[in-house]
């Protein structure tokens, strides 16, 4: 038998060696940094540190007539979005414009709020498309090219994962378990779809994709509009609460688009590996091993 170190084959092209690399120590904190803003804040938790008080903000309600009003406005806004923000964003260099994204969703907020639920319909794709942009920029700065139809996309699950309130436990696994419902949608959509022809709103994968994602966002938008109609939250102006609207999705976008980023430096099995193991640490999730 002819021994490796004897196999001149061998030798000029070595087997490669698969070596089951974990996450950097630097990797590992910016993916407990994206678990706490993904698992942690809901809207309605901004919303009550916001008043300063404890008030149970998620269970506010709108009457019948108004939800339908914001599930249809919920619709075009994010429609209206996909076809405005992304398209016109091309491969841009990235810019840091998160506080002139906050400024922009504050005065429409402002407006709104002057005006009363009757600019819903107008306000909402106004603070949705500034929204979008913002989580655009995000996705840019964490290496995504949003000439690719699913970054595209990637942005707009973003509204998606701003649903639940605090008491509200989907599903086990949180932030990937709702990824994991969306993934069909989002690569079906991604097939029908390339960034120059987001303006098709009449692909059917991509209208499905915008249902199951204002489902959701509608959610955080109904507590929006229930916050700026009843007088609980006292001096709290429409623009600090579309303030609060912006960060919000803000900071999903960083934790969603850093997640992705460690998903395309290291595997996704491995990241969401990790992911859940900081969450259940963290106290995020419940631990099975802790189960009676």
């Amino acid at each position: 038998m002819i021994s490796r170190t004897e196999d001149p084959v061998a030798n000029s092209y070595p087997l490669p060696v698969l070596v089951d690399q974990g996450l950097s120590q630097s990797d590992v904190e910016a993916l407990r940094a994206a678990v706490a803003a993904l698992e942690r804040q809901s809207f309605a938790t901004r919303l009550a540190v916001l008043a300063s008080r404890q008030l149970s903000f998620g269970a506010l309600t709108l009457p019948p007539r108004l939800q339908a009003t914001v599930a249809s406005a919920t619709q075009k806004a994010l429609a209206a979005a996909m076809k405005i923000a992304l398209a016109s964003l091309d491969a841009q260099p990235a810019k840091d414009t998160i506080r002139i994204h906050r400024r922009l969703a504050a005065l429409s907020g402002g407006v709104g709020g002057a005006v009363g639920l009757a600019s819903l319909p107008i306000e909402l794709p106004v603070s949705t498309t500034i929204i979008l942009r913002s989580i655009a920029e995000i996705a840019q700065a964490e290496g995504e090219d949003l000439r690719q139809p699913g970054a595209a996309l990637a942005c707009l699950e973003v509204f998606a994962l701003g649903g639940p309130s605090a008491g509200d436990n989907i599903l086990e696994g949180g932030y990937l378990a709702l990824r994991a419902l969306l993934a069909k949608s989002v690569s079906d959509a991604a097939r029908f779809m390339t960034v120059r022809q987001i303006s098709s709103d009449a692909a059917p994968a991509l209208a499905r994709l915008i249902g199951a994602v204002a489902a959701r966002f509608g959610m955080v938008v109904s507590q929006k509009t229930a916050a700026q109609a009843v007088p609980i939250i006292g001096a709290i102006s429409g623009a600090a609460i579309n303030v609060a609207f912006t960060e919000h999705f803000q900071s999903l976008a960083r934790g969603h688009f850093v997640v992705r980023r460690l998903e395309r430096l290291y595997t996704p099995a491995l990241v969401h590996a990790e992911y859940a193991r900081i969450a259940r640490s963290e106290g995020y999730w419940d631990d099975p091993s802790q189960a009676a």
